[in-house]
């Protein structure tokens, strides 16, 4: 018998209820401040579910895994405006194989940038890579100044980074929806891109990023290199198996 797929039914009803509760019913802390989602944010369900604000927002989404996994071509995200990354398709996870070394905790790009040395190699251009984060967290501090985990995260990288707390001293919010990135990836080598980041207008605060190449480029190849790095290997008793460049 084939297995039911419930996961939207899941989506629905937890969306649904979400909104139906008002902060003053949870017992939530009213902050000041224009609230954009009628009930409660997704942070204050997770905090009183007593389970992290990412694992709460992934079980409300999981129609968006299923558009980025429909994208075979494109390396391609989404996060938060803490850089958390909520959800990830097979190229982009391959693409940013360094970042996704580290299990332990939540996947967060501004950890990887300032605090992982591997970002130097991996970012060509680090100092670009550096300014746009930065920029990246001073607005999510601008959207959302009552975000304890934010706080958290701008506290652990001014501690631990000079570099961090240098960049975030200059108040530089400055950013770009569409341009091009410079990777220095393991396996592929340097690759230059195109990306285009597109807020998500039914969610508000996540934003999905895309990667392509021009077609015909040295940067397409090495992406159909990737793209056959990352196919998952065959199931036992299966007679061919995908190349696996540098293994």
């Amino acid at each position: 018998m084939k297995a039911v797929d419930n996961r939207t039914e899941v989506c629905e009803f937890l969306a649904t209820r979400r909104a139906k509760i008002s902060p003053e019913q949870a017992g939530v802390p009213l902050y000041s401040g224009r609230r954009r989602v009628p009930g409660l944010r997704r942070e204050e369900v997770a905090h009183l579910a007593g389970v992290s604000t990412d694992y709460y927002t992934r079980l409300e989404k999981p129609s968006m895994q299923r558009i980025l996994d429909s994208m075979t071509t494109a390396p391609a995200f989404i996060r938060n405006g803490r850089l958390d990354v909520l959800a990830v398709n097979p190229l982009g996870r391959a693409l940013y194989a360094p970042v996704f070394d580290e299990p332990v905790r939540t996947l967060n790009l501004a950890r990887f940038c300032f605090l992982d040395r591997r970002a130097d190699d991996f970012y060509p251009d680090w100092y670009s890579a550096a300014k746009t984060t930065v920029a990246v967290l001073r607005t999510e501090a601008g959207r959302a100044p009552y975000d304890r985990e934010l706080t958290d995260l701008v506290g652990e990288l001014a501690t631990r980074s000079d570099a961090f707390r240098i960049r975030w001293a200059a108040h530089d919010v400055r950013l770009h929806r569409t341009g091009a990135k410079h990777f220095r990836h393991p396996v592929v080598g340097e690759l230059d891109l195109a990306f285009d980041a597109m807020e998500l207008p039914a969610d508000a605060g996540l934003t999905l990023t895309a990667y392509t190449a021009e077609p015909g480029s040295a940067a397409a190849e090495k992406l159909t290199l990737l793209a056959s790095w990352a196919a998952p290997l065959p199931e036992p008793g299966s007679t061919s198996a995908p190349d696996r460049p540098g293994r």
